[in-house]
């Protein structure tokens, strides 16, 4: 997927020779005095021959920006954080960690939001129209899962391990392979999942069928899976294949607010994602509706912190612009609201494991980097690996900070027992 991004007519800002004109230098100047604001960073901006040094306090991250196009500053001052993300992708600014970047911004959300205001909000109208657009009724969520997950496989492939799992692994120890951890991260989930010889177990998310797999194999049960990925449907369906669990694996292309029966065991991994603020209930109900009344069920999930909620579920991001149309975070908080609102469901355990995200982010953007030109035309698409890389360092950043977490939840209907 190309980001959908319209270049900013520079006549009016720069001189023929490139040099600011005063409408451009005027916002450069406003922009670096509030940058200079940040906290607990030092963000060094070069600017032609300037060099710019800000922030203030205990320095925990240190980062650069070399500025190449001046008309960055006005993207920032029309467009905010999106504006920032656009003219990275147009290279309009480089730096030699972008993941620091990204932190340093991550730690101050506040100041950012505060740039984010002010003109920008002019633009919030369209925002909002483009975020209720891509919102996850059954036909949009389809379109909103073929816009991320429907690329071609040769991308994923290039860099997931070879079980295809897109979503945090769970490192055993420092010296864990991402391989490895992924295998860990299934291995977790069984157990915490507590199955037993017979179980029914329904997956609501296939991917690439690396957990239906796992689950049919390590247990004695029976495992039905759904997904509407059209990609992710064909490639789970040849690997349950290659296993020879077709007795043992129902593989559906069936929407989660479709399907019935009742299951021992429901699980769903980084699926919530997709779901949209207005469907969580939805999503949460189904979830109790299928399980048996002393079913179990487990949810990976990213969350966001609780006081961010509602700001960022308003707001269109750079995730939900570029890479996930009608993606939402939720918060905790919200999660177990709903649970409360719509179910009977009782928590039992929530573990965060945010520093396993940015291991496993890492490795994606290190094998990204070394594995894309080997894809035809998507290889040798600069503004594509730029996309990319400013969404892997973004995502580091959030969860390096804390901004972000990922977390398993475990809930049991009343009859549970352990």
């Amino acid at each position: 997927m190309k980001p959908d991004i319209k270049t900013i007519e520079k006549s009016q800002l720069l001189n023929k020779d490139q040099r600011p004109g005063i409408l451009l230098r005027t916002l450069r100047d406003g922009i670096i005095k509030k940058l200079a604001l940040l906290e607990n960073v030092r963000l060094t901006i070069y600017v032609g021959d300037e060099k710019h040094i800000l922030g203030r306090g205990e320095q925990r991250i240190s980062a650069e920006m070399i500025i190449h196009d001046q008309t960055f500053f006005t993207d920032i001052f029309i467009k905010g954080s999106i504006g920032a993300a656009e003219s990275y992708i147009l290279k309009k600014w480089d730096t030699p960690n972008l993941s620091n970047v990204m932190r340093a911004f991550a730690i101050n959300k506040t100041l950012l939001s505060e740039m984010d205001a002010g003109f920008v909000n002019l633009l919030k109208p369209a925002r909002f129209i483009e975020y209720w657009q891509n919102r996850n009724t059954i036909d949009g969520s389809k379109k909103n899962i073929e816009a991320h997950y429907d690329l071609p496989d040769e991308l994923f492939k290039h860099f997931l391990d070879d079980s295809m799992m897109y979503s945090s692994a769970i490192f055993a120890n420092e010296n864990s392979t991402l391989e490895e951890a992924q295998q860990y991260k299934l291995k977790t989930i069984g157990e915490r999942l507590n199955i037993r010889a017979g179980d029914h177990i329904l997956e609501i998310g296939t991917g690439w069928g690396a957990l239906a797999i796992h689950l049919a194999q390590a247990y004695d049960c029976h495992v039905t899976t759904t997904t509407i990925s059209e990609n992710q449907y064909i490639e789970a369906e040849r690997r349950i294949k290659a296993a020879g669990l077709e007795d043992r694996i129902t593989l559906l292309k069936k929407d989660y607010r479709l399907l019935e029966g009742k299951y021992d065991r429901v699980v769903s991994i980084e699926m919530i994602e997709a779901v949209g603020e207005k469907f969580l209930n939805t999503y949460i109900q189904k979830i109790s509706d299928v399980l048996k009344e002393d079913g179990l069920a487990l949810l990976q999930i990213i969350t966001i912190n609780d006081q961010e909620y509602d700001r960022a579920v308003k707001e269109l991001d750079f995730i939900k612009k570029f890479i996930f149309p009608g993606s939402f975070i939720p918060s905790i908080h919200a999660v177990l609201g709903s649970a409360k609102k719509v179910t009977d469901l009782r928590l039992y355990s929530q573990i965060d494991f945010a520093q396993d995200y940015v291991r496993t982010l890492e490795e994606w953007q290190n094998r990204f980097n070394h594995e894309t030109y080997k894809i035809p035309k998507l290889g040798e698409d600069e503004q594509f690996k730029r996309l990319w890389n400013f969404y892997f360092s973004y995502c580091i950043g959030g969860f390096s900070e804390r901004a972000i977490g990922v977390s398993h939840l475990v809930f049991g209907k009343p009859l549970y027992r352990s």
